[in-house]
């Protein structure tokens, strides 16, 4: 491929929700460019975006693929990314790097929540968004309702550029608004068409798309305006010249209407991107940060390279994959690039420019252009490499927090070293997955997008690393506490034939407020206990509240007293007072109205109106509380406090309850005595799990 200026360069991000069919339009795409002599499908698990071994499986994108192809004299940088939410964040990643967003929707389903999802990340970053109907050949397509739908769930400044005369099986004419005439795609997905003038009925439709077209493009520019007031017209050549500008003032965005799977549509889409997309130059500068986090513009057309990692992957054979958008300067094999995000220095290796898994080497790229890295050493996703001349850092991914948890259950002895190698590694492919240890459980939690995402993770640590795992609910960190004061005494005598144990603690505990943690205090008077016991007394007492009384949770919000006790002048020592006060402060806590409190989440849903119902019942099932429901546009937003026993694999419930389109985030709010009858089950299940074990 050869070298093109900046305005000849669209870098564009393939997205919507699952089962949209962007992986085969991109399919299209590629076949009308001549990259590919017969286009593969997802069943057939041949395409070129889908090659991973995990996408095959399952049949969906799990991972973005980049695809470079030359249309028009155009440089063509595709982002085919993932539609499912449980692969958000190579959505997101896509989008990071992207000019403009091309929005898939499926001609029968709709919008969807990642359809609303990625329109409304495109309008945070600030770019156009295009949008495909996609499938207009199905047996139930309707492209008006999913029209109307869109107008109503996007915006009303979503204008059809083009229109299918009639819908389903066998579809191939379209109205054209461009060029104000009837297009006939060829029934051999060659993308091939012929283009003929309305009449009747159908002239005076797309006339009046255009004449609505001109009107758009008009009112982007008050100069244009004015000249269009005056004539009461605009001229084909006003039209074309103005029409990228309306673009990029997002005074309307365009939709078409396709079929992926036959290739009809394909190729007026890839025009107009090509005539009209955004390229790298629109932006004129990107908004970067200084090392002291002064705001810094980078000139798209500056010398000194500044470069964003927005994906790794790790290919056997091959390492650490480093894809990568050059924001300024250029890139040439052996430079040296600083770490704008850890400081450190990066040599540059080998340059890749994929498409799919077919990679070509290349000794240089310039700004404007998509790549990859080859085994970088100390960069990592969400890192901006650029000069040491020029310091900045480009703004970061914001990956989605976890709504779904699961406890690794490692089956092997002895691969607990390559299970945490395996999970760095995956966390760093996919930063929206995330684990940790936890010692109060004595479990690692994985924590991800959703079930599949989860399961995912869980297959390719088995493929990759040869061991045997599985997923399993994470134990809820309950705790244990007390309603009222008490007492206790208790003596530790132990004699056997060599030296003996003596010691005798006496304890006063009370509860304390939420939160306040374990207090341990001493109150004695005399010369009953020597002081230097007092720790001895407490690491008893802290060994207790870690093993727990009740069902084996920590202890929490009490105060404790050793007021007193006794000793023996050669029988009493340290490990006497531990045993000593470890018993003495079971005891009391037995006394003291012992009960477990259990943690409560704050969550924040978003449903669409009609499932409001749906939603609030569903909380009332599972003990939630709602705190408030307010509207955002067509979505209602409920918060609510819910205990977490009934959140794990809440995030399917959800979809499952919205038709997909719920979405919902969750963090920690407070703990709070547990309903007796839960408490009891809890406490029982602990006892049997102790005596089996």
């Amino acid at each position: 491929m050869k070298d093109h200026k900046l305005n000849d360069i669209r870098n564009l991000a393939v997205v919507g929700h699952a089962s949209s069919g962007k992986t085969t339009l991109c399919e299209a795409m590629l076949a009308n460019s001549g990259l590919i002599k017969r286009m593969g499908t997802i069943t057939d698990g041949n395409t070129v975006s889908d090659y991973h071994e995990d996408e095959r499986e399952h049949q969906i994108s799990i991972h973005s693929s980049l695809l470079r192809m030359e249309w028009l004299d155009v440089e063509l940088n595709v982002v085919d990314a993932p539609g499912s939410p449980d692969f958000i964040g190579d959505s997101l990643g896509a989008l990071a790097v992207a000019d403009f967003a091309l929005i898939v929707v499926d001609a029968v389903a709709g919008v969807g929540f990642i359809t609303e999802r990625m329109w409304a990340e495109a309008e945070r970053l600030g770019i156009p968004k295009f949008l495909v109907i996609n499938g207009v050949d199905k047996e139930n397509a309707n492209v008006e309702m999913v029209l109307e739908q869109i107008k109503t769930i996007l915006g009303e400044k979503v204008f059809p550029m083009t229109l299918p005369l009639g819908q389903g099986p066998g579809t191939l004419k379209f109205l054209d608004a461009m060029r104000s005439e009837i297009v006939t795609y060829k029934d051999n997905q060659s993308g091939a068409f012929d283009e003929t003038q309305a009449d009747g009925e159908d002239a005076e439709r797309v006339n009046d798309m255009h004449r609505q077209l001109i009107e758009l493009v008009a009112e982007s520019d008050d100069s244009l305006l004015e000249a269009f007031f005056e004539k009461g017209e605009l001229s084909e050549e006003e039209l074309r010249s103005h029409l990228h500008e309306a673009i990029q003032a997002q005074a309307f965005s365009p939709l078409f209407c396709t079929s992926a799977a036959t290739n009809v549509g394909i190729t007026r889409l890839m025009d107009f991107i090509a005539k009209f997309g955004s390229s790298p130059l629109d932006r004129k500068s990107v908004s970067c940060e200084s090392p002291s986090g002064d705001p810094v513009e980078v000139d798209v057309e500056g010398s000194e390279p500044v470069i964003f990692i927005f994906k790794t992957l790790i290919e056997e054979h091959v390492g650490a994959l480093s894809f990568f958008r050059i924001y300024s300067g250029e890139l040439k094999t052996g430079d040296t690039l600083h770490n704008a995000v850890t400081g450190e220095s990066e040599r540059i290796g080998q340059i890749l420019l994929p498409n799919g898994k077919e990679r070509i080497a290349s000794d240089h790229l310039k700004s404007g252009e998509i790549g990859a890295l080859v085994k970088l050493k100390n960069t990592h996703t969400n890192d901006t490499l650029c000069s040491p001349k020029l310091k900045a850092r480009l703004p970061q991914i914001d990956y989605p927090a976890p709504n779904i948890h699961a406890a690794l259950n490692i089956k092997t002895r002895g691969d607990e070293e390559k299970v945490a190698e395996g999970l760095a590694i995956i966390h760093e492919e996919d930063p929206a997955f995330r684990f940790r240890a936890d010692p109060e459980l004595k479990q690692t939690i994985l924590s991800g997008q959703g079930e599949i995402h989860l399961k995912t993770v869980s297959e390719t640590l088995k493929r990759r690393y040869n061991i045997d795992i599985g997923l399993e609910q994470p134990r809820i960190p309950y705790r244990e506490t007390i309603h009222r004061k008490a007492e206790s005494k208790y003596r530790h005598k132990k004699q056997s034939g060599g030296a003996g144990q003596f010691a005798e603690v006496w304890l006063r505990i009370e509860p304390l407020a939420r939160d306040s943690g374990v207090e341990f205090g001493h109150s004695l008077v005399g010369n009953n206990v020597d002081r230097g016991f007092v720790p001895s007394v407490e690491k008893g007492i802290r060994t207790a509240e870690d093993e727990g009384i009740l069902a084996g949770y920590q202890v929490c919000d009490l105060k404790i007293d050793f007021y007193d006790g006794k000793q023996h002048p050669v029988d009493s020592k340290d490990i006497a007072f531990q045993i000593a006060g470890k018993h003495a402060f079971r005891d009391a806590f037995q006394n003291a109205e012992p009960h477990l409190i259990e943690p409560v989440l704050e969550v924040q849903i978003r449903t669409p109106d009609d499932s409001l119902g749906n939603i609030l019942g569903d909380l009332s099932v599972r003990g939630g509380r709602v705190m408030g429901t307010e509207a955002d546009g067509h979505v209602q937003v409920v918060t609510a406090e819910i205990p977490a026993r009934v959140m794990h694999a809440y995030a399917t419930d959800l979809r499952s309850l919205t038709g997909g389109r719920g979405q919902h985030s969750e963090k920690f709010s407070h703990y709070e005595d547990m309903p007796r009858d839960i408490e009891k089950k809890v406490i029982t299940a602990a006892k049997d799990h102790s005596d089996a074990a």
